[in-house]
């Protein structure tokens, strides 16, 4: 990840929430006031954001101290405690809330991408996310995937080309947007990956016909589809399977023999994990 990237976003998102003033804190604690406070584990999960909640703390106030105990990708459970800090009282209760914010959220992200990934272990099908992530919070969220096991896509629009079913037919069919895009990655020196969505075992073989992409996307096949679909391309183009896999049929997809399994729900439907920060 991008050093800058995060600190804007810690910096957009202490803005959103001390604006001029964490006045609470001011009203009542004195300015010189030390004191410590504990992060404690609720919930049974995989931890991830340690080092994300340091940045934040020493963001806030270079003098706080971190000293963390459970490392990114652990499994805690409940009663564990994952860091400990001292420093001003005042800076420690600014930075509380969005510590927990971005762990609680991580954590809950890491935790179900380690059950996807659990759940094809025994096959080359590797775990992906995808651009379905909350706004202004993707750097974090597709760093909890990584943690919990699983690989990130691309990251936005400008570092990879996927031609989904919209450029396709917008583009006017499967050749012309491979074509095209052949073209505009030649014409202004741009070496992108390309992928491309296929929509039937039809149009698998008119991708392979038309070659020129590195990874083929199976959106929403069947498992029999799936599995015809494998047989053709045969090694020549990396394979992702994608649209409506659960953890329930996830294993029947890596089965198959794809390469990648992309997951959308590994961000756009998470339940973060609970945890607090308590005054020790």
């Amino acid at each position: 990840m991008k050093v800058e990237s995060i600190y804007r976003l810690i910096d957009a998102a202490i803005e959103e929430d001390i604006g001029d003033g964490d006045h609470t804190s001011l009203a009542s604690i004195p300015a010189g006031a030390t004191g410590s406070a504990r992060l404690i584990i609720k919930e049974k999960g995989i931890l991830a954001g340690i080092n994300m909640a340091e940045i934040i703390f020493k963001k806030i106030d270079p003098g706080i101290t971190f000293e963390s105990y459970i490392s990114d990708g652990s499994q805690i459970n409940p009663g564990d405690t994952g860091f400990l800090v001292n420093g001003s009282q005042q800076a420690l209760l600014k930075a509380e809330r969005l510590v927990l914010n971005v762990l609680q959220r991580m954590s809950g992200i890491a935790t179900e991408t380690r059950k996807y990934v659990n759940a094809v272990e025994g096959y080359n099908a590797r775990i992906l996310d995808t651009r379905k992530t909350t706004p202004g919070f993707r750097i974090f969220e597709k760093e909890a995937v990584r943690i919990g096991g699983g690989l990130n896509h691309r990251m936005g629009l400008y570092d990879m080309i996927m031609l989904k079913d919209n450029h396709i037919d917008f583009a006017g069919g499967i050749r012309e947007a491979i074509v095209k895009t052949n073209s505009y990655l030649e014409e202004t020196g741009r070496k992108l990956q390309i992928e491309i969505e296929a929509r039937s075992v039809e149009d698998v073989k008119v991708i392979m016909d038309a070659g020129g992409v590195s990874r083929i996307m199976l959106d929403n096949f069947s498992i029999t589809d799936t599995k015809k679909a494998v047989k053709i391309i045969n090694g020549r183009f990396e394979i992702e399977s994608s649209g409506g896999i659960t953890l329930e049929t996830i294993r029947e997809y890596a089965a198959c023999g794809v390469d990648f399994i992309s997951v959308g729900a590994l961000t756009h439907q998470i339940r973060s994990l609970d945890m607090s920060m308590k005054v020790i």
